[in-house]
């Protein structure tokens, strides 16, 4: 059955945000922790760009956030809008934390800082590596792993921490439920050059009887769109994203996409793991839940699963009690429960299809946006503060 054998404390599946977040926190602690990415380098497509305000607080030990503050844009103003008319703003400026705003930073320069910094405290990620099978029980998961070429090779670890995505193989060979569904939609993302009359400091969300589209100003005068759509080509063009702004964006000043660096077409579920931990198998990031862009939550969510479970993972290897980790599932399964239904509702929101419910839908939305507390209260929830 195999060639080699090793034995690890911790193997983590997935060299995404989650995983280097892990495994640096971990190497902070003096734990080291095996890290192994099917993927070649850094090739990512998931291409998340939010990184809130709990997000950098809790990287700030790894020293990752003076990394990513040098690298973002800073926007402190999230905006519905419908076209011209501004529905809800929420201003990030009076939350209560040192990063009172939305840092615009694009996934792979978040992962780029995680691996320095893990490299600085002497980790690695090992790749082209694949996860084949696994084997647990009460003391041990015994993994099959193959190195770019095809001959499998048997590893054991105390803890197997699944941090490899929406298609884990960690959860689906742990037979993990991931119960939920898939929005109907398409979702276009593009990152493009344009002019745009509106101002870099603002997120906004428009509101379209044809979808919801959200533009971001991203580093180097970029903006990102994401937006959804019933006929989405694979890799959308300029033509095709100039429609869906000429559609649904302001229509006081020009809106022109001068060029396009990146765009993508892609499906979206909402779906949370039935358990984060089985045994000793754990799950972080989207292998534990996934959802709608709709406020950028995601790798925020993945990257405070991996900081808090590094600080149970620490404990538990130094005195042995797992009911810290049992204490962590709970909290984490509960966050990312009220994620999902957040993130699904704002999507639901934006997207519903009749025009009366679209009037009553901006009516109620500008009507709660002349509410001060609730103003206020979204901004934590964005921010994920809710989750100190």
């Amino acid at each position: 059955m195999s060639h080699s054998h090793s034995d690890t404390d911790l193997l983590i599946v997935g060299a995404g945000p989650t995983g280097l977040a892990l495994a640096g926190a971990l190497a902070r602690r003096g734990v080291a922790a095996r890290v192994i990415d099917r993927q070649p380098e850094g090739a990512n497509t998931s291409r998340a760009c939010v990184v809130h305000a709990r997000t950098l607080e809790v990287l700030e030990p790894l020293g990752v956030t003076d990394d990513l503050l040098a690298e973002g844009v800073k926007v402190p103003i999230f905006r519905i809008r419908d076209r011209d008319h501004v529905l809800l703003a929420i201003d990030f400026s009076h939350i209560d934390s040192a990063y009172a705003f939305t840092l615009m930073c694009p996934q792979n320069r978040v992962e780029a800082s995680l691996l320095r910094h893990l490299g600085a405290l002497g980790g690695s990620v090992t790749r082209p590596c694949t996860l084949v099978d696994l084997r647990a029980d009460d003391s041990h998961v015994e993994v099959r792993l193959t190195h770019g070429d095809d001959t499998p090779r048997t590893s054991r670890a105390r803890w197997l921490i699944g941090c490899d995505g929406m298609h884990s193989i960690v959860r689906e060979q742990a037979v993990i439920g991931f119960a939920g569904a898939a929005y109907e939609q398409s979702f276009v993302l593009a990152d493009v050059a344009m002019d745009w009359p509106l101002s870099r400091d603002e997120v906004t969300l428009f509101y379209s009887p044809d979808g919801l589209m959200v533009v971001a100003p991203l580093p180097q005068d970029r903006f990102r769109i994401v937006a959804t759509t019933d006929d989405a080509p694979q890799a959308p063009s300029v033509p095709f994203m100039q429609s869906v702004l000429d559609r649904r964006g302001p229509t006081a000043g020009a809106v022109r996409i001068r060029s396009l660096a990146w765009s993508s077409r892609f499906h979206i579920h909402h779906r949370v793991a039935e358990t984060p931990r089985k045994g000793r198998i754990l799950l972080c990031g989207d292998a534990a839940h996934v959802h709608s862009p709709a406020g950028g939550q995601g790798m925020n969510t993945g990257i405070q699963d991996a900081i808090s479970l590094a600080d149970a993972l620490a404990a538990t290897l130094h005195d042995g009690q797992e009911s810290r980790l049992d204490a962590w599932a709970a909290e984490r399964h509960r966050v990312a429960r009220d994620v999902v239904a957040m993130t699904d509702r704002m999507t639901r929101v934006a997207t519903v299809k009749s025009p009366t419910a679209q009037a009553l839908r901006n009516m109620a939305v500008a009507f709660a946006g002349h509410l001060p507390p609730f103003r206020a209260s979204l901004a934590r929830t964005l921010a994920e503060l809710d989750n100190r």
